[in-house]
């Protein structure tokens, strides 16, 4: 958000001094594009840049619901549960968010793969989903990606943690992470290509998202130790932590460069 406010400014403060252009005339004086390097090339270039950055995250936002759109329609003439068994050959399973409590989509295909404490693993981890509103991080995350391409690692993390974070929601709902691992296995190998709501929009499924692999050798090992924060003695603390400090550097720059450019502008402004 920071960064698309700098360019929003930064188009503004490039541009307010060509002929015609509605903005105040005080935006226009040498001293506040001095407060830009290359004024006028930053600011003709942040046009495109800007345009863009909308664009594409409009575009996400009108592709994600329109997505959604489609996979409620595809379920509203089936009875009002919280479990939706579709009779498809193609193996998938995702978790449709919606009011009050969304809906886990699974298919015949997909079930008849699985033994019944393998089915109970799938739909705990899809409920988890649910519950903790995984879809929401994941479009926060896609729309800042969109914004900022250096947040594209971003997104693939963040991918990866709510599939890990729903994983284990399901270890415990089941009592065995084996049982978990041996059903995501099972899932990745049976489920070929997706649907397209089940991978791409956002919505979280069993096995479209997130190494499998991974997630699978996460499940056969010890279960991770509850504790709210790591410590920073630690390989993981210290990358956490590292992580942490440059998340809130970065933030506070880029917050700090959107201020001070909207008050240099303000003052700039006639009362």
């Amino acid at each position: 958000m920071c960064s698309t406010l700098c360019l929003a400014l930064l188009m503004v403060v490039g541009t307010a001094q060509l002929p015609g252009n509605p903005l105040p005339d005080g935006w226009s004086d040498p001293e506040v594009r001095a407060a830009v390097p290359y004024d006028e090339i930053a600011g003709k270039a942040a046009i495109p840049a800007l345009v863009v950055v909308l664009a594409v995250c409009a575009r996400t936002l009108w592709r994600h619901h329109r997505i959604a759109r489609r996979a409620r329609r595809a379920l509203a003439g089936l009875p009002a549960s919280t479990v939706v068994v579709l009779p498809e050959e193609k193996p998938y399973a995702y978790a449709l968010p919606g009011r009050p409590r969304g809906r886990v989509v699974v298919t015949t295909a997909l079930l008849r793969g699985l033994i019944p404490p393998e089915r109970r693993a799938l739909f705990a981890h899809e409920r988890a989903h649910l519950t903790a509103r995984h879809h929401r991080y994941l479009l926060a995350v896609r729309l800042a990606a969109r914004a900022n391409p250096f947040l594209r690692p971003l997104r693939t993390a963040v991918t990866y943690t709510t599939e890990r974070w729903a994983d284990e929601d399901a270890a415990r709902s089941v009592g065995s992470r084996r049982v978990v691992a041996r059903a995501i296995g099972k899932a990745a190998l049976l489920s070929g290509a997706a649907p397209a709501f089940a991978g791409i929009s956002g919505f979280s499924g069993f096995a479209s998202a997130g190494p499998v692999p991974r997630r699978v050798a996460a499940l056969l090992g010890p279960a991770p130790v509850a504790r709210s924060w790591p410590s920073v003695f630690t390989s993981v603390g210290l990358a956490a932590w590292g992580a942490a400090v440059g998340t809130l550097v970065s933030a506070m720059s880029s917050a700090n460069s959107a201020v001070t450019m909207f008050l240099i502008l303000h003052a700039a402004t006639p009362l």
